[in-house]
């Protein structure tokens, strides 16, 4: 390389480890990048996506389990309410401190998709029965 010509790296490599950086190399290493834990947005698009998901798939593990568990059927209905018990989890994540703002947007992601998924099924329904006039 000649004098006027500027090595250029990636932002976020860091220059190698030499076998005199000792266990703080190693520690550094671990840690998460700045992203996870200084980006202003994403414990809130984190928090919302999980809220989403859990309205999702907590509902339908908790069914498929159940099935599983009991063969008749009317006892997998009677205990399906049990999956409320779930919700402690966003609760608690909202009650603590340092995971409150990740709780707090994970609640916004549960409430919106059931809002969105009771109204589109509603208006589906609405659509069905009264779409034959």
């Amino acid at each position: 390389m000649s004098d006027d010509e500027v090595e250029v790296r990636e932002p976020d490599a860091e220059p190698e480890a030499g076998p005199e950086a000792g266990p703080e190399a190693e520690s550094q290493e671990d840690q998460p990048d700045w992203w996870h834990r200084d980006h202003p947005t994403f414990a809130a698009l984190s928090g919302f996506f999980t809220g989403l998901l859990f309205v999702l798939l907590v509902p339908a593990m908790f069914v498929g389990l159940l099935s599983l568990l009991f063969d008749d059927n009317d006892r997998v209905s009677e205990l399906f309410p049990l999956v409320l018990v779930t919700l402690v989890v966003p609760l608690v994540l909202v009650i603590s401190p340092k995971s409150r703002r990740f709780g707090t947007y994970m609640w916004i992601g549960i409430v919106t998709t059931a809002l969105v998924v009771g109204g589109v099924g509603a208006l589906v329904l609405y659509v069905l029965v009264n779409g034959q006039s």
